[in-house]
């Protein structure tokens, strides 16, 4: 039996863990992070170096920022990373190198914006911004309903960058369907009003992300990991539900079980409440339940605030981890992906396994300006 603390951490956080096709050596993620330091969309060897530092402090499994695939209306800035173009690929075949080398193993998270893009920014500044029903998040209308030939050129377009991810030396790929961006404004019935095969019951509208799932599955390895991330708040809707209910988030999840994910990522803001009453299972332990699938938890693990607190001028603080052992000791989830704290402190894993949490360095809104 553990004795310290410490102790107790690395008995829970430090068992193996298999993904698909891979073996992690712990069940510590660096959380999927925005930082826009790729100029021209190319990943340098400072982004290199960032994502090594963190793999080299103990990250099992790193999962990259969003990546645009190569679909011109993917995207809203040329300093986000790009999974196409030969020079971006380059860029990202020398990430994956540095983390390997630092013993870690790496995701590349696909990305495409949908109308949370704003008409006329680049990359490329001419093209429209669309979506499901032309509904943005607020309810309002916003730039154009997506055709079929347009839901078929951004489905293959995910598929080009999930053999493009492979043939770069990722591990695996993440589909980035939370928070209100492209594949998630089909999920959610606000912003899909559509009459096709596409709109409808959740079932329906969970048809658009199980068709880019398939069609990632087809173009890699039957082994190559794909994890799925998904989310009931959005960015500007935080009170949004996909699923009310187990019934309803077990209509979600069948579906892209069935079309290939190996694991859900399930994005919270706080890990540790309650997702439905009755049950202290957070979502993760829900999608776990559920699908039968592995799941990732994740939302202010490590902290006192949750993300949005930081840019409201509310100052957090370390915390410690008894709540999410707890949870990890009864397998409510299998993985958990820390974001700021790993952020604030490239060591912090290192430090909370050594009983040095002492030493930990908060995170605060100003390192969102570098890539120390």
């Amino acid at each position: 039996m553990p004795t310290t603390p410490a102790e107790r951490a690395k008995e829970v956080l430090l068992r193996p863990f298999s993904l698909g096709g891979l073996t992690l050596p712990n069940r510590i993620v660096m959380a999927p992070m925005t930082r826009e330091f790729s100029p021209g969309g190319v990943p340098g060897d400072d982004v290199a170096a960032y994502y090594a530092r963190r793999a080299a402090g103990g990250a099992g499994l790193v999962i990259t920022e969003g990546t645009y695939v190569g679909h011109d209306s993917a995207g809203s800035s040329d300093r986000v990373p790009r999974m196409h173009g030969e020079q971006a690929l380059a860029g990202w075949a020398r990430v994956t190198e540095a983390v390997h080398g630092a013993g870690g193993r790496i995701l590349s998270q696909l990305w495409h914006l949908g109308l949370d893009r704003k008409a006329g920014s680049p990359p490329v500044p001419e093209a429209p911004s669309i979506g499901p029903s032309g509904i943005g998040v607020d309810g309002t209308p916003a730039g154009r309903a997506m055709t079929r030939a347009d839901i078929e050129d951004v489905v293959t377009a995910y598929a080009e960058a999930a053999a493009a991810a492979e043939r770069t030396g990722f591990d695996g790929i993440e589909v980035h369907a939370a928070h209100g961006y492209l594949i998630d404004q089909f999920l959610w019935e606000r912003t899909n009003r559509r009459t096709d095969v596409y709109g409808g019951d959740l079932g329906a509208r969970t048809r658009f992300a199980a068709e880019i799932v398939a069609a990632c599955r087809g173009a890699v390895a039957p082994d190559f990991p794909i994890t799925f991330r998904f989310s009931q708040w959005k960015v500007g809707a935080y009170q949004a539900r996909l699923a009310r209910s187990p019934q309803e988030l077990e209509a979600l999840l069948t579906p892209l079980s069935d079309a290939g994910v190996d694991a859900f990522h399930c994005s919270t803001r706080r890990f540790h409440l309650p997702e439905f009453e009755g049950s202290e299972l957070n979502l993760a332990g829900w999608t776990k339940k559920l699908s039968g699938r592995p799941t990732i938890s994740v939302g202010s693990v490590g902290l006192d605030n949750e993300f949005l607190e930081v840019f409201q001028g509310k100052p957090g603080s370390v915390t410690g981890i008894d709540a999410l052992l707890d949870r990890m000791e009864r397998d409510e989830f299998d993985l958990v992906a820390v974001g700021r704290a790993l952020l604030g402190d490239p060591e912090w894993i290192t430090k909370v396994l050594g009983g040095r949490t002492e030493e930990l360095r908060p995170f605060h809104v100003g390192l969102l300006g570098t890539l120390h």
